[in-house]
C-alpha cells in the first residue's frame, strides 16, 4: 500500500460524534472531543480550511472594536483566548504591534485612551505583549509612512496566525488521538434512524461511506442551513426558518506600503475599521469589508466596489497610494452569523458571537448541533463549550485542551525563536530564511520533515521559494495535501512568492508520484 495517499476509509463507520465540516470549529471540536476519548469522525468535502477558515484577517485577537458596542464578555472571553494560542499554537500565533492613528472627525482621543485601557486590562495579558502607549506620529517611525497632518496615535499589541495551519494542526492532533479525518468526502445524505444518525458521505473517486453515530455535529460554516434543510427533507420534515446571516469579508495584498512587522488599524469614516498587516515579508494585506452574500459561499469573491471602498480607506492614511492596479492577490470569505435580530437590515446588530442549535436528544432520537458563527480566535473555547452542550449524551465532561499544545509547539518555554536557534546548530547546511520557514510553519516537526537529510540535495526538486520534494511529500503523507492550491494557498502560503510555473510543475508532480506509489 503507497504511503502518498492514505489507505482507502473503510465502507463504514461506527461513532459517538460524526462532525461535517473541516474548518477551524469542525477542527477544534474532533480534536477536543477525541481527546476525551470519544469515537470521533470528520468529514469534509474539500480540503481542511478551504473556504471560511482560510479567508480571515489572521489574526488572534480580542476585537478592539467590540467594546464600542460594549461587549465586554467576548472581548474578555477573546484576549483570554489569545494568551492561550501563544502558548499552545506558539509557532503559527505570533505578537503583533499595532498602531492606531487618531482621527479627530471620527472618535475623540479620550474614547480611543479609554478603550486601550480596558483591553489592556480585561484579561491577564503576556509579557510578549507590551500595554498601549500614546504615539507621536511625526516622530516616531512607526508613524514614517502615514500622512503628515496625522500627528497622534496609540499603539497596542494583539497577534497574528497562520490561520489554515490552525485548522491542520487541530485535524493532525484528533488524528492522533484516534479521530479519523476523512477530506474530499461530502455528506449526501442523513437520516436519524433507530436512535442514531444514518449518514452517507461521497468520497472523492464516487465510492460511498456510510456513518452511524450517536451525535451529528453541523459545522458546515455558511452551509449549516443547507445540510439542516437536507436533514430535514429527508426526514419528510418542512426546514425550519433560516436564522443564518452570510457577511463577506473580503481582503486584497499589495506591495508592500512600509517596512516592519508592526500593523496598522485604520478608522473608517463608516465607524469601520480597516487592518493593514504585514504579509510574507514583501506584501501588504489589506481587510475586511463587511457585505451582506446571497448564492453559492464557495463562490464569493471581492466586488470592484469592496475593492474600491478598501483603497479609499488606506489612501485616508498612507502617503504612498494604491489602486486596484497594485493588487497581487485577493481573496473572500462568508462568515455564518446567527441573526439575533431578523426584523432589522443593519448588519452591525449582527451578533459576532457563536451560537449552538442543539435539537434531538429526547424519546431516542440522536442529537443534533448546528453551529453559527465563531471567530479564528475563540475556536478552541466553541470547541469546549460544545462537548459542555453534548455532555449529557456523551457522558466526558473533561475539558482538557487549554493545556495542550497543538502539533509543532511542544518547545521549550513556547519559544519559536530559541528552537530555531537550536535547530539551526543542528543543521548548519540548512539557509536561514528556509529554517525560519520550517520552525514559524512546522515547529518541532521539522526534525521529522528533515528526517535522514544532511544537504540541501537530500530534500530533492525545488519547486521554487524553498519548496522541496521532501515538503511536499510530507504536507502529502501527514497534512491531507492533494493539490497544489492546497499546498501553495493554504498548507505554507507560498503562492505569492513561488514562480509562475510552480503550481503545474507541482500538479505534474503529484500526479506522477501518485501514479508510481499507486
Amino acid at each position: 500500500m503507497s504511503d502518498f495517499l492514505p489507505p482507502p476509509p473503510p465502507d463504514h463507520h461506527e461513532v459517538d460524534l460524526l462532525v461535517v465540516g473541516g474548518g477551524i470549529n469542525g477542527a477544534g471540536i474532533v480534536r477536543d472531543a477525541a481527546g476525551r476519548g470519544l469515537k470521533v469522525l470528520l468529514c469534509e468535502r474539500g480540503d481542511l480550511a478551504q473556504a471560511t477558515s482560510s479567508s480571515s484577517s489572521k489574526l488572534v485577537h480580542g476585537g478592539l472594536r467590540y467594546l464600542e458596542n460594549r461587549e465586554f464578555r467576548l472581548v474578555r472571553e477573546a484576549l483570554a483566548e489569545r494568551e492561550v494560542l501563544l502558548t499552545n499554537a506558539a509557532h503559527i500565533v505570533h505578537p503583533m504591534r499595532f498602531v492606531l492613528p487618531h482621527d479627530a472627525t471620527l472618535r475623540p482621543a479620550w474614547m480611543l485612551r479609554t478603550g486601550l485601557f480596558l483591553y489592556d486590562h480585561l484579561a491577564r495579558r503576556s509579557p510578549r505583549l507590551p500595554g498601549a502607549r500614546r504615539l507621536d506620529l511625526r516622530a516616531d517611525p512607526m508613524g514614517q509612512p502615514l500622512r503628515d497632518d496625522l500627528r497622534t496615535g496609540f499603539a497596542y499589541s494583539d497577534c497574528s496566525v497562520d490561520d489554515a495551519r490552525l485548522v491542520v494542526l487541530n485535524a493532525m492532533d484528533a488524528q492522533a488521538r484516534g479521530a479519523v479525518i476523512l477530506t474530499r468526502h461530502e455528506c449526501v445524505a442523513a437520516q436519524a434512524r433507530d436512535g442514531a444518525w444514518q449518514a452517507r458521505l461521497r468520497g472523492p473517486e464516487g465510492q460511498d461511506v456510510s456513518v452511524r453515530a450517536r451525535i451529528l455535529v453541523n459545522a458546515a460554516g455558511p452551509w449549516v442551513q443547507a445540510l439542516q434543510s437536507l436533514i430535514s427533507t429527508q426526514a419528510g420534515a418542512p426546514p425550519g426558518p433560516s436564522r443564518l446571516k452570510l457577511v463577506k469579508g473580503s481582503h486584497f495584498t499589495v506591495p508592500k506600503l512600509y517596512d516592519g512587522e508592526h500593523a496598522y488599524i485604520l478608522q473608517n469614516d463608516d465607524r469601520r475599521i480597516i487592518f493593514v498587516l504585514p504579509y510574507q515579508g514583501e506584501f501588504s494585506l489589506i481587510g475586511t469589508t463587511d457585505v451582506a452574500f446571497e448564492g453559492d459561499p464557495g463562490q464569493a469573491k471581492i466586488s470592484d466596489e469592496e475593492i474600491a471602498y478598501l483603497c479609499r480607506a488606506v489612501n485616508r492614511y498612507f502617503k504612498q497610494q494604491i489602486g486596484p492596479a497594485d493588487i497581487a492577490w485577493r481573496y473572500a470569505g462568508v462568515r455564518p452569523l446567527y441573526d439575533d435580530h431578523p426584523d432589522d437590515a443593519r448588519l452591525s446588530t449582527v451578533t459576532r458571537d457563536y451560537v449552538f442549535d442543539v435539537a434531538g436528544g429526547q424519546d431516542g432520537q440522536p442529537v443534533l448541533l448546528s453551529i453559527y458563527g465563531g471567530k479564528i480566535t475563540t475556536f478552541r473555547q466553541l470547541a469546549q463549550h460544545a462537548m459542555e452542550k453534548l455532555a449529557p449524551y456523551t457522558g466526558k465532561p473533561e475539558a482538557w485542551t487549554a493545556s495542550a499544545p497543538l502539533p509543532g509547539s511542544d518547545m521549550p518555554g513556547a519559544d519559536p525563536q530559541a528552537y530555531l536557534h537550536a535547530l539551526q546548530e543542528r543543521y548548519r547546511w540548512l539557509p536561514a530564511p528556509l529554517a525560519r520557514r520550517y520552525v514559524y510553519t512546522y515547529g518541532t516537526l521539522t526534525e521529522q520533515l528533515l528526517a535522514g537529510a544532511q544537504s540541501m540535495e537530500d530534500l530533492g526538486e525545488d519547486f521554487g521559494a524553498g519548496l522541496t520534494e521532501a515538503e511536499v511529500r510530507w504536507l502529502t503523507r501527514h497534512e491531507w495535501a492533494r493539490t497544489a492550491e492546497d499546498i501553495l494557498w493554504r498548507r505554507t502560503r507560498l503562492g505569492l512568492l513561488a514562480p509562475a510555473d510552480a503550481a503545474d510543475r507541482l500538479d505534474a508532480w503529484l500526479a506522477q508520484a501518485s501514479t508510481a506509489d499507486a
